[in-house]
């Protein structure tokens, strides 16, 4: 999983995965070749980026599952769920609410990217 190293909530969630027993290692993404693993940067900096065994890249809730599915039961279940019909709209509104509001959650940080995009100003 490659995580913004100038999101506080990002940088404290990579550092709480473990504790899912999941197979996953983060790194921040700003020390590595993205372009040379084939990951979007600018993607990369609004969304969770995660390479699965097979060398496939899931952006965002999709990453999410992917990292879940490596984990033991019922967090691979979740995985599964999170990541087809219903619990992917689910999974995708959940993602959506939590990048929105990562400022105001536990290690949230007010750095630009992490900021949601600002409403266009009324005249």
């Amino acid at each position: 999983m490659f995580v913004d190293g100038d999101c506080g909530f990002c940088l404290r969630t990579a550092a709480q995965i473990h504790r899912l027993g999941v197979d996953v290692q983060a790194r921040v993404l700003q020390d590595q070749d993205l372009a040379g693993a084939g990951i979007d940067e600018a993607r990369a900096l609004r969304e969770i980026a995660v390479i699965d065994a097979h060398g496939a890249i899931h952006y965002g809730y999709l990453g999410w599952a992917a990292i879940l599915a490596t984990g033991p039961w019922p967090w691979r279940a979740l995985g599964v769920v999170m990541g087809r019909g219903p619990g992917a709209a689910v999974a995708r509104a959940a993602y959506r609410w939590v990048s929105e509001n990562r400022t105001r959650l536990p290690g949230g940080t007010l750095h630009v990217r992490c900021r949601p995009p600002m409403p266009p100003e009324r005249p």
